[in-house]
């Protein structure tokens, strides 16, 4: 019995640091813009909303790349005009990261979460945009 608790009380704490790990290293605010994955976020929003898409896509993984140029050419059309037309400017994004961003870096794998709150005559609405990023050394990029 003795080495039952013992084996469960060594399996629960294991279990803690577990998914204390795998929480991850989580940066608030302006700090996300000096990470990589910040400034590679803010630049391919840049490159959007100014439809260089191909300038953008080039932030993005192989396979983003790859399945990106499979479309046909009429669906790369439609979602660089649904993407440029929902995107902001880098200062705008740089701004609701700012106010609003939360990175969370867990190894070679990074998730951006902006959560924003808008307010006017008729009530509020909250958009929430999450970005993945794969890291490898010092260059992050952007993954599904």
């Amino acid at each position: 019995m003795k080495y039952f608790a013992t084996l469960t009380c060594y399996t629960a704490a294991l279990a803690l640091c577990n998914s204390a790990a795998a929480a991850g290293t989580e940066i608030k605010g302006a700090a996300i813009l000096d990470h990589p994955c910040g400034k590679v976020s803010v630049k391919q929003m840049g490159l959007v909303h100014d439809g260089k898409m191909e300038e953008a896509n080039k932030l993005t993984t192989k396979e983003m790349q790859d399945q990106w140029k499979a479309m046909p050419a009429s669906d790369r059309t439609m979602m660089t005009g649904m993407m440029k037309e929902m995107s902001s400017t880098e200062a705008q994004y740089s701004n609701d990261i700012k106010s609003n961003g939360v990175l969370v870096v867990d190894g070679q794998k990074a998730t951006l979460t902006v959560k924003k709150t808008t307010k006017d005559k008729n009530g509020s609405s909250t958009s929430t945009m999450t970005q993945n990023f794969k890291l490898d050394g010092g260059q992050c990029l952007i993954s599904r």
